[in-house]
């Protein structure tokens, strides 16, 4: 590194003492970053465990693809909405403080969901496991604060947050080999032990962070800004219904949605303490890294975590493969790519740029994808594997990793919980909607003949083609100089 990036490493460490203070209490960052990988690890089993598993507990509760569908919808929408401001609250009261108790939550939420007998207890169970959206932002938050230094954050990002894409392909072996023995229940006790695990190692190798000047928390505008997100999901939700769907309820939530939108943005204009500064929202950096981030999640997720897995089980119109020998097929191959790039992919990133890395990423998430659609006909395992392999490289393996370090990096430094927190809820938000919609787009195309695989085919070119739309908005994204080294 040169002088003129020491100095600009430096100047950066400067910024971050003198918005952040710390506990006394001195750690190691390896012991840092082994308990925030293990919180991130906690919330990904409940983000893609259950994907292998969702057939058998639409079998074990009587219900139908839709209502499980609805379910997930339900946790990733209440993980955008957590994450909205628990970051912030972090910012407040500390760190250390809000990441255990989003952890602990989590642990009540699975068992409650291990215990369920009906989709609605379920649903409630989903919910509360919500309540981890932020873990990953909260987890980079954290470990910026320790680690100052662009190419050895960018590394340490990216081994953090490599997990995102899936726990090394663990978490859908051992939800498949979960289901297929011991029932979905097996699976939720299993995120518990983790979630449990998590919230002491949190607690107890970890040393509070807060930022100095926040000493307030503008709960209206959490209020209203909750309210505006929830029932703008709501209603997306409703109107992927399609013909089933309510319209005059997703009209009405529309407006309850822009009516709540317009009272936050008075609300923070006004406040002495906003939850988000509308100089902010205003900024390039902010509204084109979340809408870049959404539409990413949308036009991928749903494939590797809903439609890969349901063909490769489909007897008729896919495979006809087992929960675990599927998740061998796709879910771990993705996970365990995604696992060994995503720290090459942060390195990259603050080496050669994070928008370039970022767009390297996106093109190749959407060939894969095109990839994959041309494997359906083909009724090959092989082109599965290679297809999976391609998602987890390009997708989980750059582009999560360079998205969500865009949402620290480009965070202002006088409320760092700011941008990743809604960048958290961006990627929440995109995977509700990629389950909402993608399915959407199959059942609407799927013929009467359940040995055609034209519904499955039809939900993933919606992907690439959102993807090319996240491809487009990425460009509009500014380049965070401080967090990347020059030559």
């Amino acid at each position: 590194m040169n002088v003129s990036t020491t100095g600009r490493a430096e100047r950066a460490a400067g910024d971050r003492s003198a918005a952040d203070v710390t506990g006394r209490r001195p750690v190691r960052v390896g012991v840092l970053v082994a308990a925030l990988l293990t919180a991130c690890v906690a919330f990904q089993l409940n983000a893609s465990m259950l994907s292998p598993a969702l057939k058998s507990i639409e079998d074990s509760l009587g219900a139908d693809s839709a209502e499980i569908g609805l379910t997930q919808t339900a946790f990733f929408t209440s993980a955008a909405l957590f994450s909205l401001f628990l970051p912030r609250l972090g910012d407040v009261i500390g760190r250390r403080k809000v990441l255990a108790g989003m952890l602990a939550l989590m642990a009540v939420g699975c068992v409650v969901a291990a215990l369920a007998e009906s989709v609605p207890v379920l649903f409630a169970g989903r919910i509360l496991q919500g309540a981890s959206g932020p873990t990953v932002p909260l987890c980079l938050i954290m470990l910026r604060v320790e680690v100052t230094e662009p190419k050895r954050y960018g590394t340490l990002l990216g081994v953090i947050t490599a997990v995102n894409g899936g726990v090394a392909g663990v978490d859908s072996l051992a939800g498949g080999f979960l289901a297929d023995n011991h029932g979905f229940q097996a699976v939720f006790w299993a995120m518990a032990v983790v979630a449990v695990l998590a919230t002491v190692l949190v607690a107890t190798l970890t040393r509070e962070s807060k930022v100095v000047a926040a000493d307030r928390m503008d709960w209206p505008g959490v209020a209203l800004l909750v309210v505006s997100v929830g029932s703008l999901l709501i209603a997306l939700n409703e109107a992927g219904k399609l013909g089933a769907a309510r319209w005059p309820v997703v009209a009405a939530l529309t407006v309850v949605a822009a009516v709540a939108f317009a009272l936050f943005w008075r609300t923070e204009d006004r406040s002495a303490h906003p939850l988000v500064a509308t100089r902010h929202l205003k900024q390039r950096g902010t509204w084109a890294t979340l809408l870049t981030t959404t539409l990413t999640m949308t036009g991928v997720f749903a494939v590797m975590n809903g439609l890969i897995p349901s063909l490769a089980q489909d007897a008729q119109a896919g495979l006809g493969m087992s929960a675990e020998a599927s998740a061998w097929w796709t879910l771990t191959p993705y996970a365990l790519a995604g696992l060994a790039m995503g720290p090459v992919a942060g390195r990259l990133a603050a080496t050669f740029g994070y928008g370039r890395v970022l767009r390297l990423g996106l093109v190749g998430s959407a060939a894969s994808v095109v990839l994959m659609i041309l494997t359906v006909p083909a009724d090959s395992r092989v082109l599965l594997l290679v297809a999976s392999l391609l998602v987890g490289i390009t997708y989980a393996g750059v582009a999560n990793i360079v998205l969500n370090g865009l949402g620290i990096v480009l965070s202002p430094k006088e409320n760092p919980g700011f941008l990743p927190g809604l960048n958290a809820g961006a990627f929440n938000l995109g995977a509700g909607l990629s389950f909402a919609l993608l399915y959407a787009v199959k059942t609407a195309v799927q013929p009467s003949d359940p040995a055609s695989s034209t519904g499955y085919t039809a939900g993933m070119i919606a992907g690439v083609v959102i993807l090319a739309a996240a491809l487009a908005a990425s460009f509009l994204i500014p380049k965070p100089v401080t967090a990347e080294a020059q030559s």
